[in-house]
């Protein structure tokens, strides 16, 4: 018993280790939705492999590939002085923990998808405090000043007049749907990695 323990344990750092260098990969590979928010804002689908732990592994796990995804990305391709990446290890260990948390309780396909939904929502709020109060103030600090920060915004829609603004008209949506999408590509390639995943063979 103890082996098969150890030997479950052993498996499962591997499993998050290999799925934290696919995140690092992939968040090298975001990109911008100019039309829609403005480009300092990306697109990126690294919190697929976190919520593949998540499910696999547990929501401790997911929460360690996005903190070891981020530390890779800050040391190889980081251009954000460290502060894009500890914004997106808040969001997403918010999004792949409380999944995980609801799909521990009971694992099946419908708590599965229940636990995704819930945790995209939970990470839109939560993008709206993560970036209000520590990210976007920090790179005001660093590049320019909040106002630039709002006309960035204020170019797609004039309306808006306020940072708090722009985070719910902007950053709150696009977020949801990030996480209904890394969701979505999770279902559909859960499946067919099962068997590395959970280290049997079929």
């Amino acid at each position: 018993m103890n082996m098969a323990k150890s030997t479950r344990r052993v498996r499962n750092l591997a499993v998050t280790g290999m799925l934290s260098a696919v995140g690092c990969v992939l968040m090298m590979f975001d990109f911008p939705l100019p039309m829609l928010i403005p480009s300092f804002v990306k697109m990126d689908f690294s919190e697929l492999p976190a919520l593949l732990a998540s499910f696999s592994i547990g929501p401790v796990s997911g929460i360690m590939v996005c903190l070891l995804k981020n530390v890779l990305s800050a040391i190889f391709h980081g251009s954000t002085l460290g502060i894009g990446e500890v914004c997106n290890f808040l969001m997403g260990a918010v999004f792949t923990g409380v999944a995980g948390l609801i799909y521990k309780r009971n694992k099946t396909r419908k708590t599965a998808i229940i636990g995704s939904l819930v945790g995209a929502v939970v990470m839109a709020i939560a993008s709206v405090p993560i970036n209000f109060f520590f990210s976007y103030p920090v790179y005001a600090a660093a590049f320019g000043g909040m106002e630039a920060i709002i006309a960035a915004y204020q170019a797609i829609n004039p309306n808006i007049g306020s940072l708090l603004g722009c985070l719910i008209v902007f950053n709150l949506p696009f977020t949801l749907v990030k996480g209904l999408l890394t969701s979505l590509l999770t279902f559909l390639v859960y499946k067919p990695l099962s068997p590395i995943l959970h280290g049997r063979s079929e």
